[in-house]
């Protein structure tokens, strides 16, 4: 049996500038300093022996129950002894934001709440007694470098150990007596019905030095998260939680400092186990950008959806990403911080997730041609200045302007596709479609403009793209096809009714849905493609995407397929986490979740699919 929790079983912490994962042995086994994309401190998740910090009861490691504290990102976890019961509460703190205080990593101003630079986790015993225990190990780098804790006061409730490679220093307080081994930080206590120990792990912040600090924090972080959820415009649904909860993630995933929003909070989880498909996800893709962008206006996040813009239009315009030329740079993702340069590497020392190899820090597609991600920024742009009113100056216009030719440019090109396959580029039809998209909203964006020229040439171009892929992109059978060569079926192709390429009701489009649904599916799931007759460049099967399963509970309520759309929305909602949350797959013969956790793209797809078939029963009910 794999000492590995499932996947699907962590617990996801973020302060918006950090996040970590928590196994259900209470132990974070996921943390990177000082940002997401760093290298790791506790890595236990990719190897049993990168560190981990546990804080839980002495010889107990499976709780009675764990949850969410409603509208929070605080977890907590219910302990049942044999001598007692404990209730653990676990966050990455958030505080008020300092008046007149601006913060050097920010390039705009942070909200009324903002990361304190700590990890929290407070134990209170709530009934009879409870034997806990402190067990923390930072193996930085990944893993390959340990540091030596050292005590910095008088008492035994402090410790700080610094990284060797940077100047990276954590220190540990709690109002039990640490005890140091070298890199290893221990201690053993017990609480009795009524007390409450914490102990604190800060990094560049005043630490927790009290319990009174220390309860005060939970409810500081607390109100932050609930102050947040409470701008979202959610229906009153019994999926209302799905979506809440969804949301809180999204959250959690963003960086403040940049208002970029990663893929996921993790690198190298696979998407077989023990195979070779384990990418680095701590990155923001222009394609979630499109997506991400139509998800924070329904739920009503504006400011949020005017942050992830910026940061998406300053990483590809230059302006604030480290290429400081205007000339614009549009490659697939980004960092967090606007890098474009994503070079990949193998830790080959780590043994990987359930002996999954090699692990990937970087991300070798960042260099990939792709065609969709021109249609997808496009499509962003236009959804901005639709929801926000926004003007764009004359010199950003004459940068998008250049984004729309070069999608003009390249349409005829060959590309690696939406879903990055690192095998011979195809013409594949989705990639198509997307540069059409990207010439329909440059349309749409000039002629608000009053800009005729631009509008009449690209109009010609758009319908040149739309005849050439209703040509060449169409089986004998009528059905939309992976690319011009192969009569094979792929999961982006339902992104030709939800980017409005035909109309819901076209013929092709509904023959392909169903196509879709009906051979493209493991027990009902969407597969992207079959590995067998797709050129991937590694060997191997995967899970069924979770995104590609409610793109199609989308595209069915689109076509008016509401109950088949209904029972496949179920089918996925009930494959969620235990705390309802979705990596980037699932098994279909044991449930398992695959993949980085949690995937930005599935909550995103998620949260359109709910909203759309929900919308499309009120229209029917009311008819």
């Amino acid at each position: 049996m794999s000492t590995f929790p499932p996947i699907a079983d962590y617990a996801f912490l973020s302060d918006c500038e950090v996040s970590c994962l928590v196994a259900p042995d209470s132990a974070v086994e996921w943390l990177c300093l000082p940002r997401p994309d760093s290298p790791s401190v506790f890595g236990a998740m990719l190897d049993r022996g990168a560190g981990p910090f546990r804080f839980g009861p002495t010889n107990v490691r499976v709780p009675d129950q764990r949850r969410y504290i409603p509208g929070t990102m605080v977890l907590e976890t219910t302990w049942h002894t044999p001598t007692g019961w404990l209730l653990v509460k676990d966050l990455l703190v958030m505080g008020p934001t300092s008046e007149g205080e601006r913060r050097a990593d920010y390039r705009r101003a942070p909200g009324e709440w903002v990361a304190m630079g700590s990890l929290l986790r407070v134990a209170t015993c709530i009934e009879g007694q409870v034997d806990i225990t402190v067990d923390c190990i930072p193996n930085f780098d990944y893993g390959r470098q340990g540091g030596r804790w050292e005590y910095t006061g008088p008492g035994y409730g402090a410790l700080a150990v610094k990284d060797p490679s940077s100047d990276l220093t954590l220190t540990l307080t709690s109002n039990v007596q640490l005890e140091t081994m070298g890199q290893r930080c221990m201690s053993q206590g017990t609480v009795r019905k009524g007390e409450t120990a914490y102990v604190a792990l800060s990094w560049g912040a005043k630490p927790i030095e009290s319990i009174e600090d220390a309860l005060s924090a939970v409810t500081a972080t607390e109100q932050s998260w609930r102050d947040w959820l409470r701008a979202a415009q959610v229906p009153d649904h019994p999926w209302r939680r799905y979506i809440e909860r969804s949301a809180l993630t999204l959250k959690g995933l963003s960086y403040a400092p940049t208002g970029a929003i990663m893929a996921a909070g993790t690198t190298g989880l696979p998407e077989t186990p023990g195979g070779e498909r384990n990418w680095d996800y701590r990155y923001t893709w222009i394609r979630d950008s499109c997506f991400g962008l139509r998800s924070l206006y329904r739920m009503g996040f504006a400011w949020e959806a005017v942050h992830f813009f910026g940061f998406v239009l300053e990483s590809v315009l230059g302006t604030e990403a480290e290429d400081t030329s205007t000339k614009p740079h549009l490659q697939i993702m980004y960092g967090i911080g606007g890098e474009r340069d994503l070079t990949e590497h193998l830790l080959e020392h780590l043994s990987g997730w359930r002996n999954s190899k090699p692990v990937r820090i970087g991300n070798g597609a960042y260099d990939q041609r792709q065609l969709d991600v021109w249609g997808m920024l496009l499509d962003a742009i236009w959804t901005q200045t639709q929801r926000s009113n926004t003007q764009i100056a004359e010199s950003t216009w004459e940068g998008i302007a250049s984004l729309v030719d070069q999608a003009v440019d390249s349409r005829h090109e060959p590309d690696q596709g939406i879903w990055e396959v690192r095998g011979k580029p195809e013409q594949f039809t989705a990639s198509k479609v997307m540069c059409w998209v990207a010439v329909d909203r440059g349309v749409r964006l000039a002629q608000e403009r009053g800009d005729e020229e631009r509008a009449k040439r690209w109009s010609a171009v758009a319908k040149e793209i739309k005849d050439e892929v209703l040509k060449e992109g169409v089986s004998e059978k009528g059905v939309f096809k992976q690319h011009y060569k192969t009569e094979d079926l792929d999961a982006a192709l339902l992104l030709i009714p939800l980017m409005g390429f035909l109309p819901p009701d076209d013929k092709r489009v509904r023959d392909t849905v169903l196509a879709i649904a009906d051979y493209l599916t493991e027990d009902g799931l969407v597969l992207r493609y079959r590995t067998d007759t797709t050129d991937t460049g590694f060997a191997g099967k995967e899970g069924t995407f979770t995104i590609c399963s409610f793109w199609l509970v989308t595209a069915l309520a689109m076509i008016g397929e509401l109950d088949r759309s209904r029972a496949l929305c179920e089918k996925l909602l009930s494959f969620a986490g235990p705390m309802l949350l979705y990596a980037e797959e699932i098994d279909t013969t044991t449930g398992q979740h695959l993949g980085n956790f949690p995937q930005a793209f599935t909550h995103l797809a998620m949260i359109e699919a709910i909203y759309q078939l929900t919308e499309g029963e009120a229209a029917a009910a009311a008819v």
